[in-house]
């Protein structure tokens, strides 16, 4: 179940990111969403250490 959350929280950062830096372009879409899969990665991480025992 963690991996799962850890999937969705990384996917949606990631998408977050691209739409973001899509507005300055292409480079920076891939670079700003690598960035927000990360940070996805690490609050879903840690919300799913908090919630599931």
């Amino acid at each position: 179940m963690r991996g799962t959350l850890a999937f969705i929280g990384t996917t949606i950062g990631g998408a977050i990111g691209w739409w973001i830096g899509a507005k300055i372009g292409i480079t920076t879409a891939v670079i700003v969403s690598a960035i927000g899969s990360g940070v996805g990665l690490y609050y879903s991480k840690r919300i799913a250490d908090a919630v599931i025992p």
